[in-house]
């Protein structure tokens, strides 16, 4: 009898686990379960649709016929609202039963809402599905003017389609500088800088207190916490996700505010239940902790090696230094690994438009930051993959043709 696998969610993690099993358990049951109305799309395009700079057409990755032609069952339009880890099976909002085997939990998370009054007021705008990206478009077509509130990754998208549709619009963060976690005011200030000459100002030591709507129930400005009002019928609002922990009581399983709690392997602390993606926290081998990554190319590597240890456990250890880029200037942006974490860093500034910083954890790399140049990122990359102890030489890491190289004696972990 074939073994079954549900997954629920068919982001990249759902998407490539399903792939992944199907190429290695050619006559297995497969179903991928997922709550919106259209199959795999790209993510990471989105936002370049939103800006207006590309048609529908190219961000689709998969259709349904992809599935069909794989033999996986695929449900559009189904929310889990029931996970029974006793007897293998989950239910749906229609009171529909899937029986599993093992079940892969890709589910992502929910952009957190602002706990702010009139923060559901029409015009006020998350980004994180294609849906998403539509009414964000339409509505930032017709906007003047706009707020953005999250000094992040995803923040910085908002910050680039108001520019792209000429709104004029601030950018309202609560401390010093944008992602200042990341980046020192230096660094940030590159990016200030090219906020600015797309229309876009950045507040600092600011953020929001309400919104003011008019009669309508339509935003009409942002109040921060200072008093000062800004002008806004458009909002967006980026300030982390919510994991969806509620179908999650009752079911045995070990997770936190920030996700699903799972090895190496993705297995969680149930034998037949894994995760990946956006809602896990995972045991990150480079890091030497447990950390949260849902970068696109991580996610896709987490629902692969998922799959893989689904079938066999143990067959593949998750081992992975993420990529995120940023191309909405004119000079390119990477971040990898963890820059937000560690406890030593070490940058440097080398132009107006160029300029890095390494995160260290223990004297390895642990992530970074690079702005302009982006060569030499596959070096600290395979320092951070090695764990070479790099902390006595880390002025050299900075150097602006660094190589590895350049280090006297790489020492790596046993």
């Amino acid at each position: 009898m074939s073994e079954s696998f549900v997954i629920i969610g068919d982001g990249v993690a759902g998407s490539s686990a399903a792939e992944t099993l199907r190429e290695n358990a050619p006559d297995a049951d497969i179903t991928v379960i997922t709550d919106e109305g259209e199959a795999l799309y790209n993510r990471i395009l989105i936002k370049e649709f939103a800006k207006g700079k590309l048609p529908e057409a190219p961000i689709s990755i998969h259709d349904e016929s992809w599935y069909d032609e794989r033999d996986i069952d695929l449900q559009l339009n189904t929310l889990v609202v029931d996970i029974d880890t006793d007897a293998h099976e989950v239910t749906s909002h229609e009171g529909d039963s899937y029986e599993y085997d093992k079940l892969l939990i890709a589910t992502g998370g929910t952009p957190a809402q602002l706990p702010v009054d009139n923060s559901d007021a029409e015009g006020v705008h998350h980004f994180w599905t294609f849906e998403d990206a539509r009414k964000i478009k339409e509505d930032v077509e017709e906007a003047d003017t706009g707020v953005i509130v999250g000094a992040g990754l995803l923040g910085i998208d908002f910050a680039a389609i108001c520019g792209a549709q000429d709104v004029d619009a601030h950018y309202l963060m609560r401390g010093n500088a944008w992602w200042r976690y990341a980046l020192s005011e230096e660094g940030a200030e590159i990016l200030h800088d090219a906020m600015r000459e797309r229309g876009v100002t950045p507040v600092f030591e600011s953020g929001v207190d309400h919104f003011e709507v008019d009669d309508d129930g339509h935003i009409e400005s942002a109040v921060d916490p200072n008093g000062d009002e800004f002008d806004a019928d458009f909002a967006g609002v980026a300030i982390g996700l919510d994991i969806n922990t509620e179908i999650l009581r009752g079911t045995g399983l070990e997770y936190d505010d920030d996700g699903i709690i799972v090895d190496e392997y993705m297995q969680t602390n149930l034998d037949d239940v894994y995760a990946a993606g956006d809602c896990t926290k995972f045991n990150d081998l480079i890091l030497g902790d447990q950390a949260q990554n849902g970068a696109w190319g991580s996610a896709k590597a987490q629902g692969e090696c998922a799959a893989k240890n689904m079938l066999d456990y143990g067959e593949e250890e998750f081992r992975w230094v993420s990529s995120y880029s940023i191309t909405h200037f004119d000079f390119p942006f990477l971040s990898f690994g963890h820059p937000t974490q560690g406890d030593d860093s070490v940058e440097r500034k080398y132009s107006d438009t160029e300029w890095r910083r390494l995160a260290l954890k223990d004297g390895r790399i642990v992530g970074g930051v690079l702005i302009g140049d982006l060569a030499p990122q596959s070096a600290y990359k395979q320092l951070m993959r090695e764990g070479t102890h790099v902390g006595d030489e880390k002025e050299k890491l900075v150097e602006k043709s660094f190589s590895v190289d350049d280090l006297e004696a790489p020492v790596a972990d046993d």
